[in-house]
């Protein structure tokens, strides 16, 4: 049956297998900006939504315009590449992890900075598709969908691997398979990504795991000398601002921005130790603009000035 052929672009042009549609549109918009294009199945399913296998390709630093669908993404691999989205005058950023996934809903334009390389899987999915499932579980109502980067839900990122498994395999059983795990992925998306009803990764209720303590601290180690915003430190652990602020503070006694002056100002004394080093190389090494800045910091800490402290050492 030539309508369940899964046959993929192997090195051959992605135009070869796009006929111009929505999906086909968004998929070709996808692969202009990405050094390896999308690897799209063949076949195409219900409401014309289309697959890829798994796939790799190099870093990312470019605009993506807003698409005709949505645009669905898991990934795969244990090495774990920064991604940020600016979109909207918001920034998202996370980790490229297994078993999270991106909702780049239609229309969502955006600035795209991914370190590489990646494994991913896409799906290209409609919106009348999505609408279908939502109308069963709404009383009708349409929905829309909430962007997320990198956000960890195990429901979602399981469906879309089997679908990548499943999009190459030419038995007519697996067009029934995927087209019935299509729409359990939108059932997952209504209820969890949609203005329907969130996921939210409720914060364990005595707060943060010592793991997840010690992932946030290892990531303001790597960035002291850059200006680090809440909500880079609450996608470390894929919590939102509100519950990853309650939880950390449980957790350490402190608030994040209180842990985060403690790992500089901890920084300053070790580098002090080395009389060759300028008070102004260490506040910008810590993350501070100004040595005034920086004096005032460490003193509350410390009790002494910078300079102070070294003379005492």
């Amino acid at each position: 049956m030539d309508g369940l052929r899964a046959t993929f672009a192997n090195g051959s042009p992605i135009d070869g297998l796009l006929d111009g549609g929505p999906t086909d549109q968004s998929a070709r918009e996808m692969g202009r900006i990405l050094d390896t294009p999308p690897a799209i199945a063949e076949q195409i399913l219900r409401g014309h939504t289309r697959l890829t296998r798994r796939w790799a390709h190099g870093e990312l630093h470019d605009t993506l315009p807003g698409l005709a669908t949505h645009v669905l993404v898991t990934y795969y691999g244990a090495d774990e590449q920064d991604i940020v989205w600016r979109t909207g005058g918001e920034r998202h950023a996370a980790r490229t992890r297994a078993g999270t996934i991106t909702v780049i809903p239609d229309g969502h334009d955006g600035r795209w900075d991914i370190a590489g390389p990646i494994e991913v899987s896409h799906v290209y999915l409609p919106d009348e598709r999505l609408q279908s499932v939502a109308e069963q579980l709404t009383d009708g109502k349409s929905i829309e969908l909430i962007g997320r980067v990198g956000f960890t839900d195990p429901v979602a990122g399981r469906v879309m691997e089997m679908l990548a498994r499943e999009a190459d395999v030419e038995e007519p059983s697996s067009r029934l398979f995927v087209e019935q795990a299509l729409d359990l992925l939108c059932t997952q998306l209504v209820r969890g990504h949609s203005s329907f009803g969130a996921l939210t990764v409720e914060a364990p209720r005595r707060g943060l795991a010592d793991w997840q303590v010690k992932k946030v601290t290892g990531y303001i180690r790597e960035h002291l000398e850059e200006e680090i915003g809440l909500d880079e430190l609450a996608a470390q652990v894929n919590l939102s601002r509100f519950h990853f602020c309650t939880a950390f503070r449980q957790a350490t006694g402190r608030t994040p921005h209180e842990w985060l002056v403690g790992q500089r100002i901890a920084r300053a004394r070790q580098l002090l130790s080395d009389p060759a080093l300028p008070v102004t190389d260490i506040a910008l090494t810590v993350g501070y603009q100004t040595p005034s800045s920086f004096a005032a910091a460490f003193r509350k800490q410390v009790g002494l000035t910078p300079s102070e402290f070294r003379r005492r050492l």
